[in-house]
């Protein structure tokens, strides 16, 4: 994987901050040359260091209100089947494999208990699935953030 140094993270900070920031525009608050930016987007993008854009979209917009987290306990063996189908509900927009108690952490958006009770209904209806543990998300109080990290990486490079 490709090494970020410190003109990386600082490019880094300056998108996170202004997402919408131009090439030119992150040139100047820089002090960076245009194509020295170019290229370094090219190498970040290039060494995957960039999420879908799709992370950036507020499911409340398409309707989905709520937020729920989904343990889910399964058979081990039918692990990569289950995955399979999970990916096929729309409604889950994130998993993680785990390790604990849990198999499977689904993070899961839905318009109100009626939907989110018929999810539940469809992730226990995949063959594989034994039980799920259901808990309604009642707010986010840390919004995902890496600035802090890119914050730490900038000051153990100087």
């Amino acid at each position: 994987m490709y090494s970020l140094d410190q003109t990386d993270t600082a490019l880094l900070r300056a998108l996170s901050a202004e997402p919408r920031s131009t090439f030119v525009a992150l040139a100047q608050k820089l002090g960076l040359s245009r194509n020295t930016v170019q290229a370094r987007m090219a190498r970040l993008e290039e060494s995957n260091t960039f999420l879908s854009f799709d992370r950036r979209i507020n499911p409340i917009a398409l309707g989905y209100p709520l937020t729920a987290f989904i343990e889910v306990h399964v058979q081990q063996k039918r692990l990569s089947q289950i995955v399979q189908e999970l990916a096929q509900i729309p409604e889950i927009v994130q998993a993680h494999g785990m390790s604990g108690q849990a198999d499977l952490l689904v993070r899961v958006v839905c318009t109100d208990a009626d939907d989110l009770f018929r999810i539940d209904g469809t992730i226990l209806g995949v063959e594989g699935v034994e039980r799920t543990e259901t808990s309604l998300a009642m707010g986010e109080v840390i919004p995902f953030r890496l600035d802090p990290l890119l914050a730490r990486g900038d000051a153990s490079k100087r």
